[in-house]
């Protein structure tokens, strides 16, 4: 049984009556594979003769010796090994074997440890059956678990899916058959909501084995299930870990937030995993042995990666069940945290909170996810956080463009250095290629900063593609890009800003207005503390800007709408000025924190 393997199928990329795929694949297969499964990746497969990277997979290499020319093969098993960041965990128990790699609570473990544990739970899951290439999901918050599992799971041959513990049972139940889910880890706080999604699976459907993870406290229902902690114990610690054959192998499936339409099933290899790792590491200058505040949900894309990449640097794991501004800053106080990742959300929180104060040390933090306000950025390094701002999808794995900081900006003022950094940048390092093209010629847009189109991506850590989607795979990989359906523009020293999602442009009278961008000088009013802007229906216009806005809790008085529209006539041209401002008491917000738009353009709608 290899449900997500490389070959194609009606279903794509997952067929439950598939044959056994444990000899190492056959050259046509992968060829057959590429060209089936992805359009774009036909030509790429002519050239390649195995199931190497593409851009590794040289057919020879010509060399000279006494005059003579000689062919040898390029491949061969010294250089032609998997690229998977499993294997940082094997080098983290030798180079940091002793040093910290989990704290929770009063839980503490080393990398030996760590690396240990890991083993038996591989071999744990082979033994419940779980074959190479099945699913197995966790419902997890970020507690020791979901760190040893992004490796455990993947160690046994599997394919790990991190579920996001805020849906509701109904679309876990969703996930957990689309993927086709054999085994189900459950954090005990979300034992009841996964066993009510399971309840609500067809009766054709083969419900999947629940391994419960149960708090050091709560001991209530342990009986019923297989316990965590037991399947570490009756683990082998010398298991020799199933490691890829092909770096092409799926190694996570990662279902998209929903912000927009229903969630997709994103399919990332072990190749991309490993390179966006390094990237990352590397292009936030990540040392050796830094402190990690887990802030970030891990299930929201493998926590941009750094799951697996904080091995590679030996860091500590400080795991945070509960994620709020009190939580965040006693942690950050009782372990001497260095670093830590958050949407705008989380620093919207922690600038707003009523008891915050500067840091001893500074923090340095990554934001990404939505394009931050520049007044919540200048907030935030006011505190003492340094401020590193990114941009990805759940599609590209983690943050693939950032806000590459020149030292000739630090001489500016706070509010220009804020404005500088709530761009969202340039490429990393690793990864090939951003771009902003115009939507019907294909063209790349003027770098001037206000030019806008779609922003396109090109790089290593992209996709392989959509579960069971080969249409919709077809339909944002094309022309050799990722369209990413953002909208944003270039400026004139190549950096990205994104404006909008493509759906949230508003058009006003013919012109097209960035909601992001009035977002942003809302955001500079001190009252306020969430704001989303949205398109609503105008017989005249077309559409004007609706303004939806939260204040904030300790204000002695409150703006009134008229207030609010005056504070923007100040710094906004007329026709991006809210003709609607909205007070609610909290904006609705998908399970990752982000504002749900299509929700609220559903209320503005009712406003006519």
């Amino acid at each position: 049984m290899y449900p997500l393997k490389l070959r194609a199928t009606n279903q794509w990329l997952l067929s439950s009556s598939s044959a056994g795929f444990h000899e190492k694949p056959a050259i046509s297969r992968n060829k057959t594979w590429l060209s089936n499964n992805f359009p774009f990746a036909k030509n790429f497969a002519r050239k390649s003769h195995s199931s190497l990277s593409i851009s590794n997979a040289l057919t020879s290499l010509d060399f000279v010796e006494n005059q003579q020319t000689e062919k040898i093969s390029s491949r061969s098993a010294a250089n032609a090994c998997a690229l998977t960041p499993l294997g940082f965990l094997e080098r983290a128990a030798i180079v940091y074997g002793d040093c910290p790699s989990i704290v929770y609570n009063d839980t503490s473990y080393t990398w030996s440890e760590t690396h240990t544990r890991c083993l038996r739970l591989a071999s744990s899951i082979v033994s419940l059956g779980i074959q190479r290439g099945e699913v197995v999901s966790v419902v997890a918050p970020n507690v020791p678990a979901m760190c040893e599992l992004h490796f455990a799971i993947p160690m046994s041959g599997a394919i790990l899916n991190t579920i996001n513990l805020r849906l509701d049972a109904r679309t876990i139940s969703l996930l957990l058959q689309h993927s086709e889910s054999k085994l189900v880890f459950v954090d005990h706080q979300s034992r009841s909501l996964v066993l009510e999604a399971i309840s609500m699976l067809p009766l054709n459907c083969k419900r999947p084995t629940l391994i419960l993870i149960p708090d050091d406290h709560d001991h209530e229902n342990e009986h019923d299930h297989i316990l965590y902690e037991k399947l570490v114990e009756e683990g082998e610690p010398g298991f020799d870990w199933v490691r890829p054959e092909s770096e092409w192998e799926p190694i996570t499936l990662n279902y998209t937030s929903g912000t927009t339409s229903s969630p997709k099933g994103v399919v990332h290899s072990h190749r991309g995993a490993f390179l966006l790792a390094l990237d990352s590491l590397f292009d936030w200058s990540v040392p050796k042995q830094p402190v990690y505040l887990w802030s970030l949900p891990m299930f929201h894309a493998n926590g941009w990666g750094y799951a697996w990449a904080l091995a590679a640097v030996g860091a500590t794991n400080v795991c945070l069940r509960r994620i709020d501004a009190p939580s965040i800053y006693e942690a950050i106080h009782r372990y001497e945290v260095t670093h830590m990742c958050g949407a705008p959300v989380v620093l919207n929180m922690l600038t707003n909170y009523s008891d915050s104060k500067k840091l001893e040390s500074p923090v340095h933090i990554m934001t990404a996810g939505a394009p931050p306000p520049a007044p919540v950025l200048d907030r935030a390094e006011s505190l003492g956080f340094i401020v590193s701002h990114g941009y990805g999808l759940t599609e590209t794995g983690g943050l693939v463009v950032s806000c590459a900081w020149k030292r000739q900006w630090n001489e500016l003022s706070a509010a220009e250095r804020a404005r500088l950094k709530a761009r969202q940048g340039v490429s990393i390092v690793g990864f090939s290629e951003v771009d902003v093209i115009e939507p019907e010629s294909g063209k790349s847009v003027k770098r001037d900063g206000s030019t806008m189109g779609e922003i396109v991506l090109r790089g290593g850590t992209i996709m392989v593609g959509y579960l069971k989607d080969r249409e919709g795979t077809s339909k944002c990989m094309r022309n050799g890009w990722f369209y990413t359906g953002d909208i944003g523009v270039m400026h004139p020293d190549g950096y990205l800003e994104v404006k909008d999602r493509s759906k949230d442009v508003i058009i006003t009278g013919g012109e097209n207005l960035s909601s992001v961008e009035v977002e942003s000088v809302l955001y500079s009013h001190p009252a306020v503390n969430e704001v989303a802007v949205v398109a609503r229906p105008d017989k005249f216009w077309g559409e004007t800007p609706c303004a939806f806005v939260s204040l904030k809790e300790q204000m002695k008085e409150t703006p009134t709408e008229k207030e609010i529209r005056e504070f923007c006539k100040t710094r906004l041209p007329l026709y991006m000025v809210p003709r609607l401002v909205v007070f609610k008491k909290e904006l609705p917000k998908t399970s990752t924190g982000k504002i749900q738009k299509f929700l609220l353009r559903e209320m503005a709608k009712a406003l006519i």
